[in-house]
């Protein structure tokens, strides 16, 4: 916690806003992890519905992402996170005035909304305050919203939905989103960084990429959203169908308890992992990341007792600790602040679209195969991932690998394009 020490009150001020709205709106999301498809399945709907309704989630998230990014690099990254958490107040009203498959999808698809609007402002405006040189460890701590907000949802949600009824649970997640709001009323907007800031600086010039297909055709940016896509396949099988499958067997765990231990995972991995990254670089923990998740889709393949899901657990909250905040870092890394807000809306989209890919399609293995050769499947497709990681994320094999394994600098880094740049 060094590194906050050295900032201004204001800054410090505006950074401790942020993350107790973080806290509040990733409480009020996960709330329904564990209890939403509960919800779904009371209605009547099948395994291949409620994966769809799940899944309809991300759909929110993909049709708003490129538009939410361009708006918080245009209009300033507040604006992005004021409409997250107005949606997050919004959408649980939604859930409790409905039961119908088709309208439960459309609000689904609203919720989606939130998160895309949160998670690009938030993680470009922390990337923005955070100096370059401790950016892995900012952001690291900033972060820890997220975890710690899923530790406290998942418990508090399944708590209310085994106590009381799901009305009760849905005015909960509203009003945490409510609260939300509230703090990022009070968030010192910085000055949107233009251009026209950055004219004279050759490498960056270079590298200005205002279309979207121009970003997303870039290597920096291409090969990191192809493996966030993979592994959104992965997390969207253990978000969505991990209570259901749990239901399905004899073994006496909440599946609210699982995404708490995951939760906590999460939380002790991130609090070393961001600093570790600035000396240690990204691709290392990058790597560490894909491969939890791989292991942990094969604990739940191979789960029949309490201690393979608690393992299965552990191994999905280190995965997500360590690649998703390690991967926000690595983009901001690789791009400018004009542009940061559509760089990190592209990247993550590639998250968003394995997400919504994976309710659906794995729903119908599922309703095939069963949950269990359901995860089997997930750990192969996510295997590819890290494949691909190791050998495609820098300017060629050798390289990608060596930066993968921490033994060589991103080639992508503008501060390394610079300073290749000033020797030649």
């Amino acid at each position: 916690m060094k590194a906050f020490n050295t900032f201004d009150a204001e800054l410090r001020r505006n950074l401790l806003i942020l993350f107790t709205a973080g806290l509040l709106f990733w409480s009020s999301m996960s709330s329904l992890l564990p209890t939403l498809p509960l919800y779904i399945d009371d209605v009547g709907a099948s395994k291949q519905e409620i994966g769809i309704v799940m899944g309809s989630f991300a759909i929110g998230l993909l049709l708003s992402r490129p538009m939410l990014g361009r708006l918080a690099d245009e209009r300033g990254r507040k604006i992005v996170l004021l409409i997250g958490t107005i949606v997050a107040a919004i959408a649980p009203f939604g859930y409790m005035a409905t039961k119908s498959i088709g309208l439960l999808i459309l609000v689904r698809i609203f919720h989606g909304i939130s998160v895309a609007a949160f998670t690009t402002g938030y993680s470009a405006l922390v990337a923005d305050l955070a100096p370059s040189e401790t950016r892995g460890e900012i952001i690291g701590y900033m972060t820890l919203a997220t975890p710690l907000g899923l530790a406290i949802g998942p418990a508090l949600g399944g708590y209310l939905e085994a106590t009381s009824t799901y009305g009760i649970l849905f005015l909960f997640c509203a009003e945490l989103g409510f609260v939300a709001l509230l703090e990022i009323v009070q968030v010192i907007n910085p000055p949107v960084q233009t251009q026209q800031q950055t004219e004279g600086n050759d490498v960056y010039d270079g590298l200005r990429l205002p279309n979207f297909w121009q970003i997303l055709g870039s290597p920096r940016v291409k090969v990191p959203t192809i493996v966030m896509l993979l592994v959104g396949l992965s997390i969207g099988a253990v978000h969505t169908f991990v209570s259901l499958f749990l239901k399905s067997t004899d073994v006496d765990f909440n599946g609210g308890l699982f995404f708490t231990a995951s939760a906590i995972s999460s939380f002790s991995i991130r609090v070393f992992a961001g600093k570790a990254s600035d000396r240690f670089g990204r691709g290392l923990f990058i790597t560490f990341g894909i491969f939890c998740y791989v292991l942990a889709l094969i604990l739940l393949w191979q789960a029949h007792s309490v201690m393979f899901f608690l393992l299965a657990a552990i191994a999905e909250g280190a995965g997500g600790g360590t690649l998703i905040s390690m991967m926000v870092t690595m983009m901001a890394d690789r791009s400018m602040p004009q542009e940061r807000g559509q760089v990190f809306a592209i990247c993550i989209a590639g998250l968003d679209m394995g997400i919504a890919i994976a309710a659906p399609i794995l729903g119908i293995i599922a309703e095939r195969v069963g949950y269990r050769d359901m995860f089997g499947y997930g750990a192969a497709i996510t295997s590819i991932a890290l494949v691909l990681f190791l050998t495609q994320s820098s300017k060629n094999l050798s390289n990608s690998l060596r930066f993968a394994l921490g033994l060589a600098p991103d080639d992508y880094a503008l501060k390394n394009l610079k300073l290749r740049s000033e020797e030649l």
